[in-house]
């Protein structure tokens, strides 16, 4: 019994993940402030739990920064025509993490940096079918060099996994 609770404790340990200071070490360190300034262009896609990709997307970033405060504002063209517009407004804390807000976004996002990663995670309130749902976001986003920064995203409801969201993000 002690040894089936044992491994039961492992693999839900394993589930949990790494946290972002497991990237502590990575280069090249990401400066938030530095990266999301000015424009950014990105090409992403979304795909449901069965791994199919169900839109496409590109994304123009205008970001700026007046001290500890940032504004992104985001303009994404949809692989079926459509568009839309976010624009978050992002404040660093005293403790180098990130706070930040949007209109489709339920409460506060909450981002921690480490390294060249940057995890993300808020609630967004997003709309299907006529239908509003609050969906989890849990972001993952990791500098590659000066320009690309990649970014995946977990997407659950209730803790069951909906899709993900994958993008290349390109510093003009």
């Amino acid at each position: 019994m002690k040894r089936m609770l044992a491994v039961l404790t492992l693999g839900l340990a394993g589930c949990a993940g790494a946290g972002v200071d497991h990237y502590r070490a990575e280069q090249p360190a990401l400066d938030l402030k530095t990266y999301l300034n000015g424009s950014v262009d990105a090409w992403g896609m979304f795909q449901d739990r069965s791994g199919e990709v169900k839109k496409r997307f590109h994304v123009v970033i205008d970001a700026q920064w007046q001290g500890d405060t940032g504004v992104l504002d985001e303009r994404f063209q949809w692989s079926d025509g459509s568009t839309s517009r976010r624009v978050w407004t992002l404040h660093k804390q005293p403790d180098g993490s990130f706070r930040g807000t949007a209109d489709d976004v339920v409460g506060e996002a909450m981002g921690e940096v480490a390294g060249n990663a940057l995890r993300w995670r808020y609630v967004l309130a997003l709309p299907v079918d006529g239908k509003t749902y609050h969906v989890d976001f849990d972001d993952w986003m990791f500098l590659i060099d000066d320009k690309v920064m990649l970014n995946r995203s977990y997407m659950s409801k209730w803790g069951f996994r909906l899709g993900e969201v994958t993008l290349t993000f390109v510093k003009r």
